[in-house]
């Protein structure tokens, strides 16, 4: 009697592993992570450049005007400068006159990698008031 029950025992050991935890386990990580997940939302700037130049106004005449040529020279107070430079020189002028705003020339032809470089410098200035105006 001894040995049946042995064999018995034996035998429903030997039917293999138990999944239906390790499923379980495996659909609790799977919500898991989808509620967790962060869901990154690409955010762009659209930037439509005016067709016509428009002659600066008496408000134009206090703002820092930075000029970006067709060839992607950056002018500022009359003078060419690397885009590097246009932090330092936005720094200067707007201590100067700290309710300055930014006037953007570029040129329709102006690179736009230029354009967004000068942009980057003049936020990193402490400038957030830029308008841009394009010329011919």
């Amino acid at each position: 009697m001894r040995l049946k029950r042995r064999v018995h025992a034996e035998h429903e050991s030997s039917h293999g592993i138990d999944l239906a935890p390790m499923l379980d386990f495996v659909i609790n990580l799977l919500i898991f992570f989808i509620i967790t997940a962060v869901f990154v939302k690409a955010t762009a700037v659209v930037v439509n450049r005016p067709t016509g130049f428009e002659q600066p106004n008496e408000d134009d005449s206090k703002s820092i005007q930075i000029q970006v040529l067709e060839n992607g020279e950056v002018w500022v107070d009359n003078r060419a400068i690397d885009t590097r430079a246009v932090r330092a020189n936005v720094e200067r002028m707007s201590a100067v006159n700290p309710d300055a705003g930014v006037l953007v020339l570029a040129n329709e032809l102006a690179p736009m990698a230029v354009i967004v470089e000068v942009v980057d410098q003049v936020h990193l200035g402490g400038i957030y008031n830029i308008t841009f105006t394009t010329t011919e």
